[in-house]
């Protein structure tokens, strides 16, 4: 029997966050704002309490390293509109979204996504991937719901490997 469309996102998906738990399960504290580079993005805690993310509006040569608090602020701003998208509804724009404040937070606010994100795979169907959809391309109508999906799980897998690879430079780093 062959696997649906749905089926096999469903599973690039699981196999993407079964990576991202290793790394989730291995943070510790004080590795959401270590700086891996001094031209790096980070969170930055605001005089109201807030943490909000470096940002530039058109991307700087050369990137900056981001830190892992960053890249976990990234990852749910972005999810958050996927989610926000699939289920109709408008997502809040960039700077409403602001970093939870610590790495056990964080981690907490991914999960939930996770679980948001579920419900939403858990609902479509293979019709349901050949609709419209206007996320992440803006202007673009020819991209569909099974390209949200996949541009999903590619921008997950590449921000856990940045994670990953953040987490195991700061864990060496520290022999």
């Amino acid at each position: 029997m062959n696997p649906s469309r749905c089926d096999v996102l469903r599973w690039q998906f699981d196999l993407t966050w079964s990576l991202f738990e290793y790394h989730l399960e291995r943070l510790q504290p004080d590795d959401f704002l270590w700086e891996a580079s001094s031209h790096c993005w980070t969170v930055r805690q605001q005089p109201d309490g807030r943490w909000l993310p470096d940002w530039g509006e058109t991307e700087p040569d050369p990137v900056p390293v981001p830190t892992i608090g960053w890249l976990s602020w990234h990852i749910g701003w972005w999810w958050g509109a996927a989610v926000d998208h699939a289920k109709g509804r408008q997502p809040r724009d960039r700077m409403e979204v602001t970093w939870p404040g610590s790495g056990e937070t964080a981690v907490r606010w991914l999960r939930e996504l996770r679980g948001k994100w579920l419900e939403v795979l858990g609902q479509l169907t293979d019709t349901d991937l050949d609709a419209p959809a206007p996320f992440p391309w803006q202007n673009d109508h020819s991209r569909t719901v099974a390209h949200m999906v996949a541009w999903v799980n590619a921008e997950l897998m590449k921000n856990v490997a940045e994670i990953g690879q953040l987490r195991l430079v700061r864990a060496t780093s520290k022999e």
